[in-house]
């Protein structure tokens, strides 16, 4: 979040534009791009919603199919079921 919050309200309009942030940029060279990747703005929407309440997280882990993978690989987790 602390990344977010540095490129929402630090580099603001040089990054962020009207269809979310744009598809590339290097802050040490100053160059941003002008054109917005599509594919880029769905898994942002993702990550902060599984940051802000944890849901695809969750849901994963509820996966039997998960849950069985990773306790044959030797994981360790609270989320897994005993």
């Amino acid at each position: 979040m602390q990344a977010l919050k540095h490129f929402y309200y630090k580099l603001g309009p040089k990054i962020w534009g009207q269809y979310g942030f744009v598809d590339a940029f290097n802050e040490s060279k100053d160059w941003y791009a002008e054109s917005y990747l599509a594919i880029d703005q769905g898994p942002i929407v993702v990550m902060i919603e599984n940051h802000r309440t944890g849901l695809l997280w969750k849901l994963f882990m509820s996966s039997p199919e998960i849950q069985v993978g990773l306790k044959k690989l030797g994981f360790e987790s609270p989320y897994l079921k005993k």
